[in-house]
């Protein structure tokens, strides 16, 4: 970088602090215990490309009786919304929660998935997910969005872009006087950069007038969907092989690391066993496109894989006390514990060429299936994706017209 533009770098980030820090004071001092640390926004030079941007989301989710086919639709369709959101240009890192929602009353009021990187542990976590309670509205919509907006780690990047789908068929409860309303959530979110889009499911007019004012105040879209989703649901024949061939490259993973590094690992391992045996050759197939992206490899890795780390060279396999390397190879003299990474290794590049060549062929056949079908203009799917195009744009995400992913 040239001095004179460090030097106008250094002026730009001082300048921002000198203004901010006393509203941060003031700010801390009135309100000891903020729900969100206010920072300093971060300082984009103009003309600057965003080199890793960042997407959070969470889906705040209507899981009462009544939503049983929304509910299957989110299942089958995260993992098309996810590698959509991976299409971008400049590959962003992608993190996604979950809030499901019902009323007092219920089993529950609310069932929180932390925003995380692990998709896999999020997704295992919606398979468990069933519509059951409700039979009356409203529903407890303020609690869901609080929890959303209020009890997610969201970052604290002003370039993240921060985004919440809100979607249900009930209005909110208004007459709860224990519970934060939407208008004060909505005002909170917007403090912090989180857009609020809505998705109604049916026609309940009350519910269209409640969910329009809520995505107005979050400076989000509000669409309507019929009441089981309206998705795209096309099945491949490629969808197979792909999930087979995920499932294999799943087997190459092997982690180290020390205890408690070795029970999240062993966590994200079960997760993706579950989902390869209980979720649909096609919702697989969606998962193994994403983990075949740039943006999914995080997912696919998770933290301390022991292959990728030795074999991009970040670290050396004498730095690894025995005691953390996967329990497979510890007995094994150090020659043997190379060659079986490196056969691993050999293994999950020929396995990843192939997986490209049917990611490639299954995109090709689904957009050709959706372009004959009229573009599918109505569907959830091209909903959510106009939204994420064009509101993710104001962060410097990119993407192309035809980046859809079915």
């Amino acid at each position: 970088m040239k001095p004179k533009l460090i030097a106008l770098s250094i002026f730009a980030a001082t300048a921002v602090t000198v203004t901010f820090f006393p509203t941060i004071q003031t700010a801390l001092a009135n309100n000891p215990t903020p729900p969100i640390i206010i920072e300093p926004p971060a300082v984009t030079l103009p003309g600057v490309k965003v080199e890793h941007p960042k997407i959070e989301v969470v889906f705040v989710l209507d899981t009462t009786g009544s939503m049983s086919g929304l509910i299957d639709a989110a299942k089958e369709k995260i993992w098309s919304i996810a590698s959509t959101m991976a299409s971008a240009q400049n590959s962003p890192d992608i993190k996604m929660g979950l809030v499901a929602y019902r009323d007092r009353g219920d089993e529950y009021i609310t069932k929180n998935v932390a925003l995380s990187s692990d998709l896999d542990s999020m997704y295992a976590q919606l398979m468990d997910f069933k519509a059951d309670g409700g039979g009356d509205t409203p529903e407890s919509v303020n609690q869901g969005l609080d929890d959303a907006v209020n009890k997610m780690t969201w970052s604290q990047d002003q370039q993240t872009y921060k985004v919440v789908f809100l979607v249900g068929d009930a209005p909110a409860h208004m007459d709860y006087q224990d519970d934060m309303k939407y208008p004060d959530i909505m005002a909170l979110a917007k403090e912090n950069g989180i857009i609020i889009n809505t998705i109604q499911a049916g026609s309940d007019s009350q519910t269209t007038q409640n969910w329009q004012q809520i995505a107005s105040l979050g400076a989000g879209d509000y669409f309507q969907v019929e009441q089981e989703g309206n998705a795209v649901a096309i099945a491949s024949p490629f969808d197979k092989e792909m999930a087979e061939l995920s499932a294999k490259l799943d087997d190459t993973r092997l982690y180290y690391g020390d205890k408690d590094e070795k029970v999240k690992q062993a966590s994200k391992v079960a997760a993706a066993r579950k989902l390869h045996k209980e979720a649909s050759d096609e919702s697989r197939a969606r998962r193994a496109e994403f983990n075949a992206a740039p943006s999914g490899k995080s997912n696919f890795l998770g933290d301390g894989e022991l292959v990728d780390a030795i074999s991009s060279g970040r670290v050396d396999l004498s730095s690894i006390k025995n005691e953390n390397l996967p329990e497979s190879i510890q007995a094994m003299p150090v020659e043997e514990q190379e060659l079986v990474i490196k056969q691993k290794a050999q293994e999950r590049d020929v396995l990843e060429k192939e997986m490209k060549v049917l990611a490639e062929k299954r995109s090709d056949y689904l957009k050709k299936e959706v372009e004959e079908a009229g573009g599918k203009k109505d569907s959830l799917d091209a909903k959510i994706y106009s939204s994420i195009w064009s509101q993710a744009k104001e962060k410097g995400i990119s993407y192309d017209e035809d980046s859809a992913k079915y």
